[in-house]
């Protein structure tokens, strides 16, 4: 199953994002929370805090420094980038806090 979660800037997405994955994964349902944010929240929404979530690799940054070339599969990208957000969550962070920078 894979579930997107869209809207305009401050309708409550991360926190939604946030509540249904700890209801999923609280159900026995394998996790993975991926924070496409531009202002990349979810980590601090599943209980991370400030400081471990700021302290994340964003994978749109690695794929930039390496040229484009990144992994094989999506499950190496996983295996590399996600955090082990607790209750059976992994988290996977796009952007890295503060490093987003506008065109």
């Amino acid at each position: 199953m894979k579930i997107a979660i869209a809207g305009k800037g401050g309708s409550g997405k991360t926190t939604i994002a946030g509540t249904l994955a700890r209801v999923l994964a609280a159900d026995g349902h394998e996790v993975l929370a991926v924070d496409a944010d531009m202002n990349p929240n979810l980590g601090i929404s599943l209980g991370l805090g400030v400081e471990a979530t700021t302290g994340l690799d964003g994978v749109r940054d690695a794929l930039e420094a390496s040229g484009g070339v990144l992994a094989e599969s999506m499950e190496d990208v996983v295996a590399q980038f996600a955090t082990d957000a607790g209750h059976g969550i992994l988290l996977l962070q796009i952007w890295k806090i503060g490093r987003f920078k506008p065109r």
